[in-house]
Protein backbone atom coordinates (compact mmCIF):
# COMPACT_ATOMS: atom_id res chain seq x y z
CA UNK A 1 0.00 0.00 0.00
CA UNK A 2 1.48 3.43 -1.16
CA UNK A 3 0.51 5.92 1.73
CA UNK A 4 0.28 9.77 1.10
CA UNK A 5 -0.41 12.24 3.05
CA UNK A 6 -1.87 15.93 2.55
CA UNK A 7 -1.47 18.91 4.81
CA UNK A 8 -2.95 21.83 4.35
CA UNK A 9 -5.60 23.98 6.31
CA UNK A 10 -7.47 25.02 3.64
CA UNK A 11 -10.04 22.40 3.31
CA UNK A 12 -11.23 22.61 -0.34
CA UNK A 13 -7.95 23.11 -2.03
CA UNK A 14 -6.92 19.92 0.03
CA UNK A 15 -9.61 17.81 -1.45
CA UNK A 16 -8.90 19.05 -4.73
CA UNK A 17 -5.13 18.14 -4.49
CA UNK A 18 -6.28 14.38 -3.18
CA UNK A 19 -8.54 14.33 -6.41
CA UNK A 20 -5.66 15.28 -8.85
CA UNK A 21 -3.33 12.55 -6.58
CA UNK A 22 -6.38 9.77 -7.05
CA UNK A 23 -6.38 10.41 -10.46
CA UNK A 24 -2.21 9.60 -11.28
CA UNK A 25 -2.67 6.74 -8.49
CA UNK A 26 -5.67 5.05 -10.65
CA UNK A 27 -3.62 5.77 -13.78
CA UNK A 28 -0.44 3.41 -12.78
CA UNK A 29 -2.44 0.65 -11.13
CA UNK A 30 -0.51 1.23 -8.08
CA UNK A 31 -2.95 0.09 -4.48
CA UNK A 32 -3.10 3.62 -2.62
CA UNK A 33 -4.42 5.64 0.69
CA UNK A 34 -4.67 9.34 1.18
CA UNK A 35 -4.93 10.84 4.81
CA UNK A 36 -5.77 14.04 4.87
CA UNK A 37 -4.56 16.61 7.71
CA UNK A 38 -5.44 20.27 8.60
CA UNK A 39 -2.50 21.54 10.54
CA UNK A 40 1.22 20.46 10.94
CA UNK A 41 0.36 19.63 14.64
CA UNK A 42 -2.27 17.29 13.61
CA UNK A 43 0.08 15.46 11.09
CA UNK A 44 3.16 15.48 14.05
CA UNK A 45 1.10 14.07 16.85
CA UNK A 46 1.46 10.70 14.45
CA UNK A 47 4.79 10.45 15.78
CA UNK A 48 7.43 8.36 14.29
CA UNK A 49 4.57 6.50 12.65
CA UNK A 50 4.28 9.60 9.98
CA UNK A 51 7.20 7.47 8.34
CA UNK A 52 4.28 5.36 6.70
CA UNK A 53 3.36 8.26 4.46
CA UNK A 54 5.62 7.79 1.12
CA UNK A 55 4.91 11.27 0.59
CA UNK A 56 3.63 14.50 2.40
CA UNK A 57 1.98 17.45 0.68
CA UNK A 58 2.62 20.53 3.25
CA UNK A 59 1.48 23.96 2.41
CA UNK A 60 3.59 26.15 3.38
CA UNK A 61 1.17 28.99 5.19
CA UNK A 62 -0.44 27.39 7.43
CA UNK A 63 -1.21 28.94 10.50
CA UNK A 64 0.53 28.09 13.97
CA UNK A 65 3.04 25.76 12.58
CA UNK A 66 3.65 26.41 9.00
CA UNK A 67 5.22 23.61 6.68
CA UNK A 68 8.72 24.95 6.79
CA UNK A 69 8.55 24.07 10.33
CA UNK A 70 6.74 20.97 9.62
CA UNK A 71 9.19 19.74 7.65
CA UNK A 72 12.33 20.14 9.28
CA UNK A 73 10.21 18.54 12.41
CA UNK A 74 9.66 15.35 9.50
CA UNK A 75 12.99 15.31 8.60
CA UNK A 76 14.39 15.02 12.02
CA UNK A 77 11.94 11.32 12.16
CA UNK A 78 12.72 10.58 8.46
CA UNK A 79 15.15 11.29 5.94
CA UNK A 80 13.29 8.71 3.63
CA UNK A 81 9.68 10.89 3.11
CA UNK A 82 9.56 12.96 -0.20
CA UNK A 83 8.07 15.88 0.77
CA UNK A 84 6.33 18.26 -1.59
CA UNK A 85 6.02 22.15 -0.82
CA UNK A 86 2.55 23.37 -1.92
CA UNK A 87 1.92 27.21 -1.77
CA UNK A 88 0.54 30.15 -3.33
CA UNK A 89 3.79 31.66 -3.39
CA UNK A 90 7.34 31.32 -4.80
CA UNK A 91 9.72 32.64 -2.56
CA UNK A 92 10.41 29.68 -0.22
CA UNK A 93 13.11 28.06 -2.26
CA UNK A 94 15.82 28.12 0.09
CA UNK A 95 14.16 26.82 2.86
CA UNK A 96 12.92 24.17 0.75
CA UNK A 97 16.43 23.31 0.11
CA UNK A 98 17.02 22.77 3.41
CA UNK A 99 14.60 20.07 4.08
CA UNK A 100 15.42 18.65 1.04
CA UNK A 101 11.89 19.04 -0.92
CA UNK A 102 11.40 17.44 -3.73
CA UNK A 103 9.00 19.66 -5.78
CA UNK A 104 7.00 23.64 -5.47
CA UNK A 105 3.61 23.08 -6.53
CA UNK A 106 1.86 26.43 -6.94
CA UNK A 107 -1.73 26.86 -6.29
CA UNK A 108 -2.28 29.16 -8.59
CA UNK A 109 -1.60 27.01 -11.53
CA UNK A 110 -3.77 26.46 -14.10
CA UNK A 111 -2.59 22.93 -15.14
CA UNK A 112 -1.30 22.33 -10.99
CA UNK A 113 -2.96 18.58 -12.07
CA UNK A 114 0.24 18.14 -14.83
CA UNK A 115 2.53 19.61 -12.45
CA UNK A 116 1.36 16.90 -9.75
CA UNK A 117 1.26 13.91 -12.50
CA UNK A 118 5.04 15.22 -13.06
CA UNK A 119 6.12 15.33 -10.12
CA UNK A 120 4.56 11.55 -8.97
CA UNK A 121 6.47 10.39 -11.89
CA UNK A 122 9.86 12.35 -10.45
CA UNK A 123 8.79 10.31 -7.03
CA UNK A 124 7.95 6.87 -8.34
CA UNK A 125 11.65 7.14 -10.70
CA UNK A 126 14.02 8.30 -7.69
CA UNK A 127 11.92 5.15 -5.74
CA UNK A 128 12.16 2.98 -8.85
CA UNK A 129 8.61 1.55 -8.67
CA UNK A 130 7.64 -0.68 -11.32
CA UNK A 131 3.95 -1.31 -11.98
CA UNK A 132 3.96 -5.40 -13.34
CA UNK A 133 0.95 -5.86 -15.89
CA UNK A 134 0.44 -9.33 -16.88
CA UNK A 135 -2.19 -9.92 -19.93
CA UNK A 136 -4.36 -12.85 -18.83
CA UNK A 137 -6.87 -15.00 -20.79
CA UNK A 138 -9.49 -15.13 -19.32
CA UNK A 139 -13.18 -16.97 -20.09
CA UNK A 140 -14.41 -13.48 -19.60
CA UNK A 141 -12.25 -12.16 -22.38
CA UNK A 142 -8.50 -10.89 -22.60
CA UNK A 143 -7.89 -8.57 -19.35
CA UNK A 144 -4.53 -6.25 -18.40
CA UNK A 145 -4.67 -7.06 -14.60
CA UNK A 146 -1.40 -5.12 -12.42
CA UNK A 147 -0.34 -8.18 -10.35
CA UNK A 148 -0.49 -5.72 -7.55
CA UNK A 149 -3.41 -5.86 -7.24
CA UNK A 150 -4.14 -9.92 -7.61
CA UNK A 151 -4.90 -11.45 -3.83
CA UNK A 152 -4.78 -14.91 -4.94
CA UNK A 153 -5.59 -17.56 -7.40
CA UNK A 154 -7.74 -19.95 -6.34
CA UNK A 155 -8.32 -23.70 -8.14
CA UNK A 156 -11.72 -25.20 -8.04
CA UNK A 157 -13.78 -27.49 -9.85
CA UNK A 158 -11.15 -27.78 -12.76
CA UNK A 159 -10.80 -24.02 -13.46
CA UNK A 160 -9.30 -21.29 -12.09
CA UNK A 161 -10.28 -18.10 -9.99
CA UNK A 162 -8.61 -15.00 -9.92
CA UNK A 163 -9.58 -12.38 -6.93
CA UNK A 164 -8.80 -9.06 -8.11
CA UNK A 165 -8.97 -5.48 -6.58
CA UNK A 166 -10.75 -3.02 -8.84
CA UNK A 167 -13.32 -0.86 -7.42
CA UNK A 168 -14.53 -4.33 -5.43
CA UNK A 169 -13.15 -7.46 -5.44
CA UNK A 170 -13.79 -9.14 -8.64
CA UNK A 171 -13.46 -12.97 -9.53
CA UNK A 172 -12.40 -14.03 -12.98
CA UNK A 173 -12.60 -17.37 -14.34
CA UNK A 174 -9.57 -19.22 -16.55
CA UNK A 175 -9.14 -22.72 -17.69
CA UNK A 176 -5.73 -23.86 -16.56
CA UNK A 177 -4.42 -25.70 -13.65
CA UNK A 178 -2.02 -24.33 -10.92
CA UNK A 179 0.93 -26.05 -11.47
CA UNK A 180 1.28 -24.77 -14.89
CA UNK A 181 1.46 -21.39 -13.89
CA UNK A 182 2.94 -21.35 -9.70
CA UNK A 183 6.64 -21.08 -11.31
CA UNK A 184 5.35 -17.70 -12.98
CA UNK A 185 3.52 -15.87 -9.71
CA UNK A 186 6.26 -17.24 -7.22
CA UNK A 187 8.74 -14.68 -9.13
CA UNK A 188 5.91 -11.87 -8.96
CA UNK A 189 5.91 -12.62 -4.74
CA UNK A 190 3.41 -15.55 -4.71
CA UNK A 191 3.38 -18.47 -2.76
CA UNK A 192 1.77 -21.79 -2.78
CA UNK A 193 0.19 -21.77 0.73
CA UNK A 194 -2.27 -25.14 -0.16
CA UNK A 195 -2.57 -27.30 -2.84
CA UNK A 196 -5.85 -24.52 -4.19
CA UNK A 197 -4.27 -21.27 -3.54
CA UNK A 198 -1.36 -19.08 -4.59
CA UNK A 199 -1.49 -16.08 -2.81
CA UNK A 200 0.24 -12.70 -3.36
CA UNK A 201 2.47 -11.99 -0.35
CA UNK A 202 2.15 -8.50 -0.95
CA UNK A 203 -1.84 -8.52 0.55
CA UNK A 204 -0.62 -11.24 3.52
CA UNK A 205 -1.18 -9.40 6.52
CA UNK A 206 -0.42 -12.26 9.06
CA UNK A 207 0.72 -15.97 8.78
CA UNK A 208 -1.16 -17.67 12.39
CA UNK A 209 -2.30 -20.34 14.18
CA UNK A 210 -6.16 -19.51 14.94
CA UNK A 211 -8.91 -21.86 16.63
CA UNK A 212 -6.87 -24.87 16.08
CA UNK A 213 -5.71 -24.39 12.70
CA UNK A 214 -3.72 -22.14 10.17
CA UNK A 215 -4.26 -19.71 8.08
CA UNK A 216 -3.15 -16.68 5.88
CA UNK A 217 -5.03 -13.44 6.82
CA UNK A 218 -5.23 -11.12 3.95
CA UNK A 219 -5.42 -6.98 3.11
CA UNK A 220 -9.32 -7.56 3.23
CA UNK A 221 -9.42 -10.04 5.98
CA UNK A 222 -10.21 -12.76 4.51
CA UNK A 223 -8.86 -16.16 5.48
CA UNK A 224 -6.95 -19.22 3.75
CA UNK A 225 -6.31 -22.20 5.11
CA UNK A 226 -3.23 -23.17 5.51
CA UNK A 227 -2.46 -27.03 5.75
CA UNK A 228 -0.07 -27.89 9.00
CA UNK A 229 2.75 -29.75 6.45
CA UNK A 230 3.00 -26.55 4.61
CA UNK A 231 2.63 -23.69 7.51
CA UNK A 232 6.45 -23.87 8.47
CA UNK A 233 7.23 -23.20 5.35
CA UNK A 234 4.81 -20.33 4.27
CA UNK A 235 5.24 -18.54 7.95
CA UNK A 236 9.38 -18.78 7.06
CA UNK A 237 8.44 -17.35 3.25
CA UNK A 238 6.45 -14.75 4.90
CA UNK A 239 9.05 -13.84 7.32
CA UNK A 240 11.57 -13.58 4.79
CA UNK A 241 9.21 -11.32 1.96
CA UNK A 242 8.43 -8.80 5.12
CA UNK A 243 12.17 -8.33 5.89
CA UNK A 244 12.86 -7.44 2.40
CA UNK A 245 10.08 -4.65 2.05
Amino acid sequence: MFEIAICDDEDVFAKTLRKMVEIYMEKVHIDYKIDIYHSGKDLLLLGITLMKYKVIFLDINMEHMDGIETAKRIREMTEETFIVFVTAYINYALEGYSVEAIRYLLKSKDNLEEYVSECMDTIFHKMNVVTKIKEIQFNEGKKKVPVNRLLYIESKLHKLEYYIMENQLNVYTQYEVLNKIEDEYISYGFVRIHQSYLVNLKHVKSVEKEDGRYVAVLSNDSKLIIPKSRYQYVKQTFIEYKGEI
